[in-house]
Parts: structure tokens; C-alpha cells; sequence
């Protein structure tokens, strides 16, 4: 299964507010937030690097047990 990073913004728009895994092509995040569709995206071989600091726990969580 392919993951996906996608960003999650503070309300001004501007401001990350953390990291999240999608899983392929859906819509909701690992742990069930539906962020914007336009958002910020990177590959998952990003998770774990400075790139997708902060990331959200749960969706690492789970990533890592989905990720040989």
C-alpha cells in the first residue's frame, strides 16, 4: 500500500501545524482528519525526517505498524 505526508495548517492558513499519513488515495487521514484536498503533500519515505516535523502520533503510530 502506498502512504502519502499531507499538511495540516493552523487556521491563518500559513502556519503548519503538524504532519499527517494518508493511506493511497483516500481522503482521511490516518487518524481520521479530513484535511484540504490542496494541502501540502510529500512520499512517505519523508516519515521520520526534518522535512515532516511535527507529525501527528497516532497516524505514526499506525504507519509503523502498516510499514514492513
Amino acid at each position: 500500500m502506498r502512504h502519502r505526508i499531507v499538511a495540516e495548517k493552523l487556521p491563518d492558513g500559513d502556519t503548519l501545524k503538524e504532519w499527517h499519513m494518508v493511506r493511497g488515495d483516500e481522503q482521511l487521514t490516518m487518524c481520521g482528519r479530513e484535511l484540504d484536498p490542496a494541502a501540502d503533500e510529500q512520499s512517505d519515505e519523508a516519515w521520520g525526517t526534518e522535512t515532516a516535523h511535527p507529525f501527528c502520533h497516532t497516524c505514526g503510530a499506525l504507519y509503523l505498524r502498516e510499514t514492513p
